[in-house]
């Protein structure tokens, strides 16, 4: 009975479409991440959106046309995520330490860019580099390399 219930779920309920190769699927699930990152204070700027498009180009190779169709992918599945398992969960299984820390060094800059750090930001950061099982010190260090001297705003 339990296996019939996880096989409906598997068939019905898939992060991404059975065709999607496994390192689309690694490039949509991190792009989710991006957006949710921008969507977390829930205040979108032009500046936030551009820089989560220059991040897609440069950390997948992809054109601006590639970047902002794979942009339009994440956001419906991040519109659809209940949680933030469904993309760490793949990222864990491929992604090297460094490749980690470059995520989180990205998420960071996408919180820093508009030049105010919301309380909600940082925990999104903390809890995808939870998930992801960075360690705490490099979370720190990828926080400050970013931007040494943010303050955070409630």
């Amino acid at each position: 009975m339990l296996n019939q219930i996880k096989l409906f779920f598997e068939q019905h309920l898939a992060l991404s479409a059975p065709e999607a190769k496994p390192e689309e699927r690694l490039q949509l699930a991190a792009t989710a991440l991006f957006l949710e990152m921008m969507a977390m204070d829930d205040n979108i700027k032009p500046i936030e959106q551009e820089t989560i498009l220059a991040l897609v180009q440069q950390n997948f190779s992809l054109t601006n046309e590639q970047a902002t169709s794979l942009m339009a992918l994440a956001e419906q599945q991040r519109k659809q995520a209940t949680d933030y398992f469904q993309f760490t969960s793949l990222i864990n299984k491929t992604y090297s330490l460094e490749q980690k820390i470059q995520l989180i060094e990205s998420l960071w800059k996408i919180a820093f860019i508009d030049g105010v750090l919301d309380i909600q930001e940082e925990y999104l950061v903390r809890k995808i580099a939870d998930l992801l099982h960075v360690p705490h010190a490099v979370f720190i260090m990828a926080k400050n390399k970013v931007n040494p001297k943010m303050d955070i705003i409630p």
